[in-house]
């Protein structure tokens, strides 16, 4: 079979650990007779220093006509001016737009043979394996309107928390449809006790609950999220929750795995055409040096082959790859070892 992949590595770390999750393609397509074309393009700040614009509209263009999208990390300190016109994020909020995706999974497992990266205690980390879904459509980072202004000699910020019922909808029926191959359970996290947004949101949680009654369904408030995912991480299985709680519950649950490095990203649409990129950021302070941990963007690559090209034999065999490399001792330095981001890369091919 043939696929097309769109390649955006990045900025900073960006283009080391996209340049090792291809390879594990390459070497998944050979042996199981695929083909992956991929199409490399800039974004981000690279984009911003090249052309002026963190995503441009060929860019835009050509990630729209791909089959999926693989993206490395975007940012760094040289494009951080809050006066600027664009930023890296700019373009990466202008993404997921235009591809229309509007549900992030973020799986949060942890790997025995990692327990000890954790700074949690090992008796706590026994069977997490938890799935962080993140609305992305709505919320504060792209509700109306949105600005600043000076009134009377005071600077005035405004950002607007939006969302519509039928955001809320798609994105938990998809979280209780993942749950339904998994452990059954949904834990739908707002700040209802406050927020007319999250009210709308339980309001919607439940009603799906009840077309779904085989699936437990739990509302929970986002500060006690926040407090479970430390004190009882393996009570939770699916977890479902607004744009801006799932982007730091995702953050802080990156501890649990023992290094963000670890996580990987699926963006998904109501297409097959997703956008897959590890959770960490561009790491500036460790770019150039091979050192970065690849198994966050080669584990993105796996989901990219099981949510958009429907190949879950292809995508297992790379996570259990990852698994028996762990098990094996191979760590990178954000891991306690010392193997390159190659040489990392390169106990993963041959487990494959």
């Amino acid at each position: 079979m043939n696929f097309t992949i769109t390649l955006l590595p990045g900025d900073g770390i960006g283009p080391e650990v996209i340049a090792e999750a291809v390879r594990v393609l390459d070497v998944v397509a050979g042996k199981y007779n695929h083909r992956f074309n991929f199409i490399e393009r800039l974004m981000g700040g690279c984009s911003i220093d090249r052309y002026g614009s963190s995503l441009t509209d060929e860019t835009l263009a050509d990630c729209q006509s791909a089959d999926a999208v693989l993206l490395g990390a975007v940012g760094g300190p040289k494009w951080d001016d809050p006066a600027a016109k664009d930023r890296p994020e700019r373009g990466l909020l202008a993404l997921r737009k235009g591809l229309g995706v509007f549900a992030n999974l973020r799986p949060v497992k942890v790997y025995p043979a990692l327990a000890d990266s954790s700074p949690l205690k090992p008796e706590q980390l026994q069977g997490v394996d938890i799935l962080v879904v993140r609305e992305l459509t709505g919320g504060l980072y792209f509700g109306q309107p949105k600005t600043r202004e000076t009134m009377n000699g005071r600077v005035r910020a405004v950002d607007t928390l939006e969302y519509y019922d039928y955001e809320i909808r798609r994105v938990v029926e998809l979280a209780f449809s993942l749950a339904k191959g998994r452990r059954k359970k949904v834990t739908s996290v707002d700040k209802a006790n406050v927020l007319e947004s999250s009210r709308l949101w339980r309001q919607i949680a439940a009603q799906v609950g009840g077309e779904n009654p085989e699936v437990e369904l739990e509302h929970t408030l986002v500060d006690t999220a926040a407090m479970r995912l430390i004190t009882a991480p393996a009570r939770l299985d699916v977890v479902v929750t607004e744009n801006m709680f799932g982007d730091i519950l995702t953050d802080e649950a990156s501890v649990l795995a023992g290094s963000m490095g670890m996580l990987p990203s699926a963006s998904l649409s109501e297409s097959a055409l997703g956008l897959y990129e590890p959770v960490h950021g561009s790491a500036p302070d460790i770019a150039g040096q091979g050192i970065a941990n690849p198994l966050g963007a080669i584990l993105s690559a796996a989901l990219m082959l099981r949510h958009s090209f429907h190949l879950e034999r292809e995508a297992s065999s790379i996570e259990n790859a990852v698994d028996a490399a762990l098990n094996a001792g191979c760590r990178t330095a954000d891991l306690g070892g010392t193997l390159s981001t190659r040489r990392m890369t390169d106990e993963i091919i041959s487990r494959i």
